[in-house]
């Protein structure tokens, strides 16, 4: 729970220290949000790895190594002396932080049985939820008190202690027999991620070449993971609709809660004028929000609870596109803590809902692929409405113009987040339709029990 809180937390903690890294580095918005790219495209880029890894290394194991990567490297965001040593060590920060939630899951999820899998998901939406949410909070207080560079010394002391309780706690499997690591595939997904986000966050030839570099190279991974004998990613299990449906909505999701995620702290720095310390409170409805849907996401079917999540997330973010240098502060926090109940009831029971349709074996081959597509999601989010809102904030010199520019954002916004209640309602339909099956009544004796 420590790593995994820690990881989430780190994706959205320097969202409210954008602003100040503007000042601090004399650096234009294109080049500080790759402080936040960064770290979310190093996340996907090793998390396809991290299934092979656990099998050949051991899942405890990799987890410590995890976790003191991300150490090392939250102590060199700390120190960073210019904007390029701080994207590089956020870089570095995201490959230990992308091992540690899959390998976590991983390690949950092998000693629990299907029925329990609504369960085991509550306790994982605890860091998914409210790490993100409060983290804008807790940076801005740090930011205000001392300076940006403390919100990643916040993350050393709680990382030894992570592993020290990992090394007392988690049995230390040495692993075993995983095959030779796909090192085409790892490649080919690595650059394809890469590629497609760079492009989005670039205009003209560049983004041209980004778009084109990394779909060809998504392409060639597809093809090459469907004739590899020990893919890095094991693609047939988008063979059962309700997995693909599943996917698709988790992506979509990420894309929609992580990348507007960056766009409200800089409405209330930018277009209000507050400090970064109000900016970080006032996010923290959208906190509240996840934490009174989390009772509910196992409540009802999975699929069902998705949908209403999507929705409710959507709804909620009409208001966002009518911003104005005047909105009420009071209406903004009761739109958040509603954004934060439909994101609560939508990423949890959609994952939830994934791994219920993979056998326990096909775990480790099920969970990188989940993670990687909530955090490609979240990176292309970013990556897209930064430059959607850059674009919106070039000419406008009025607050009232300034937001009008944010409102625009938010418009693209609230089309991801429609996007993502499609698929969730296939996977409702799917979820309803397995129902009528013929072991119908075991089902819903098992979900009595549990």
């Amino acid at each position: 729970m420590i790593g995994a809180s820690l990881s989430f937390l780190d994706t959205t903690i320097v969202n409210v220290a954008v602003h100040t890294l503007l000042a601090d580095f004399h650096a234009g918005l294109d080049t500080v949000q790759w402080v936040v790219t960064a770290y979310l495209l190093a996340l996907a880029a090793v998390i396809p790895a991290t299934g092979w890894a656990a099998r050949r290394f051991g899942a405890a194991r990799l987890y410590v190594a995890a976790l003191v990567v991300f150490t090392v490297a939250s102590v060199l965001c700390a120190c960073s002396q210019n904007v390029g040593m701080l994207i590089a060590s956020r870089a570095l920060q995201g490959i230990g932080g992308g091992a540690i939630m899959p390998v976590g899951t991983m390690i949950w999820t092998a000693r629990s049985s299907k029925a329990q899998i609504g369960r085991v998901m509550g306790l994982i939406a605890i860091p998914i939820i409210l790490a993100p949410t409060l983290g804008p909070a807790i940076g801005g207080l740090l930011i205000e008190g001392m300076d940006w560079r403390a919100i990643f010394w916040l993350n050393v002391p709680f990382s030894v202690a992570g592993v020290v309780l990992a090394l007392r706690l988690l049995p230390m499997d040495k692993g075993g027999e995983a095959g030779r690591l796909d090192v085409a595939g790892l490649i080919l997904a690595s650059a394809g991620i890469v590629g497609v986000t760079y492009g989005l966050t670039e205009v003209g030839t560049a983004a041209v070449i980004g778009l084109v570099a990394g779909g060809s190279a998504l392409a060639g991974f597809v093809a090459h993971a469907l004739r590899a004998r020990r893919p890095l990613l094991d693609l047939r299990l988008y063979g059962s609709q309700g997995f693909t449906a599943a996917s698709i909505a988790t992506f979509a999701l990420g894309a929609a809660n992580y990348g507007g995620m960056i766009l409200m702290p800089l409405y209330f720095q930018t277009v209000r004028g507050e400090s970064v310390v109000v900016a970080g409170l006032l996010l923290a409805p959208t906190g509240l929000g996840a934490l009174l849907a989390a009772p509910f996401t196992d409540r009802w079917g999975a699929g069902i609870t998705a949908f209403s999540g999507a929705a409710v997330l959507a709804v909620s973010t009409v208001p966002f596109v009518f911003l104005s240098a005047t909105t009420s502060y009071v209406l903004l926090c009761l739109v958040m803590v509603v954004r934060g109940i439909g994101f609560g009831l939508s990423i949890i029971p959609v994952m939830t809902a994934a791994y219920r349709t993979v056998p326990a074996d096909r775990i480790p081959d099920a969970t990188p692929q989940l993670n990687v597509l909530q955090r490609v999601g979240g990176a292309i989010g970013t990556a897209a409405l930064t430059v959607v809102l850059t674009h919106q904030l070039r000419h406008p010199s009025t607050p009232g113009g300034q937001a009008d520019g944010f409102g625009t954002a938010f418009l693209w916004v609230l089309a991801i987040t429609i996007a993502a209640a499609l698929p969730a309602v296939l996977l409702a339909w799917t979820e309803t339709r397995a129902r009528r099956q013929p072991d119908a009544p075991k089902l819903r004796k098992a979900t009595a029990v549990q």
